[in-house]
């Protein structure tokens, strides 16, 4: 009876497997197999749970690492992504209050928005301003990420 309850496991972490494709479930399948070899051979329900709980754990902390990093290799950074950490030039002053901003970098104009880093940054070096934070034309900002169409950028330091 305990062999066709570890089948059963297997099979309905082996469907959620192949319906998220994610690496989730697989570590406990391999799991489930040890088990049912356990069973099959005579050991006691407490010895299959234990085998069960031991090989999933190990498979996930062993091989799931390494099975991410092969999974991982596949993914193509696009042109856009290389952006992040490159300078650019503001060409039109950078409000976020106002929806506007533009940026150059690579001879490409983009819709670029203050980081929230950069206005955390600006409200804790003037405390006692309005808290209207805008970058202004021709200066030089790092881009600190994209979101959607939208480059996230902080202006360089001066003392860069």
């Amino acid at each position: 009876m305990e062999s066709i309850a570890w089948i059963a496991i297997l099979i309905v972490m082996l469907v959620v497997e192949i319906a998220t494709t994610g690496l989730t479930t697989i570590w406990f399948c391999g799991g489930a197999a040890v088990a049912l070899a356990v069973s099959s051979l005579g050991g006691p329900l407490w010895l299959q749970i234990l085998v069960f709980a031991a090989v999933s754990i190990v498979l996930l902390v062993v091989t799931r690492p390494i099975a991410m990093k092969h999974l991982n290799a596949r993914t193509v950074p696009t042109n856009a992504d290389s952006l992040v950490g490159e300078e650019a030039v503001v060409t039109e002053e950078i409000d976020n209050l106002n929806s506007t901003g533009t940026v150059q970098i690579r001879g490409q104009q983009w819709t670029a928005r203050a980081s929230e880093d950069a206005e955390a940054q600006a409200k804790a070096a003037a405390p006692d301003s309005s808290g209207h934070y805008v970058i202004p034309v021709d200066s030089i900002v790092v881009i600190r990420a994209i979101e959607g169409v939208k480059l996230m950028v902080e202006p360089v330091r001066p003392d860069r």
